[in-house]
């Protein structure tokens, strides 16, 4: 529908928890169209309402080939205590990425575009964009967990053969 601006890390709205969402209607369809054109138009690979200026639990995740994933208020309910750490970055924090420690496998309840209530159990990559989303709508950055920056440079060296590897929504 539209390309959104995106809202960069110093607003306050991505630092604070986000109100749940309670109309289950056209504007929430609209809001997911918008949410869907602006995270590719910036090449992410999950981006959150509050990213766009939305004060409502709302985030995407792209599966490549299983298909968008579509969070309405999500709850995490259960993460794994295996971890793993890999390098992420944020639509909202242009430049800026880092080695972050994050569940391998989350389950996780919410509702559909109906409203009506899902539970799913993730893995591995998804696990961490649905945890790096997620915490979006709690008002964390993926910053309050880096492990180590990344600079733009030592980046390029990591992975100057697979641009892809990079996780989060940048």
């Amino acid at each position: 529908m539209a390309i959104r601006p995106l809202i960069e890390g110093s607003s306050p709205l991505l630092h604070r928890e986000v109100k749940d969402v309670t109309k289950f209607d056209h504007s929430l369809r609209e809001l997911l169209m918008d949410l869907e054109d602006t995270m590719f138009e910036a090449d992410g690979v999950g981006i959150a309402a509050p990213q766009i200026g939305v004060d409502l639990k709302v985030a995407l995740v792209d599966m490549e080939e299983d298909g968008i994933l579509q969070l309405i208020n999500p709850v995490i309910t259960h993460y794994s205590t295996e971890t793993a750490v890999d390098i992420e970055g944020c639509l909202s924090l242009p430049d800026i990425f880092g080695e972050v420690a994050r569940s391998v496998k989350i389950e996780l309840k919410g509702q559909d575009l109906s409203g009506r209530p899902i539970e799913m159990t993730a893995f591995d990559d998804v696990a961490r964009a649905i945890q790096h989303e997620v915490d979006h709508l709690y008002g964390k950055l993926f910053t309050e967990k880096m492990i180590r920056q990344i600079s733009l440079e030592e980046l390029e060296e990591m992975y100057s053969d697979d641009e892809d590897h990079i996780h989060g929504d940048a």
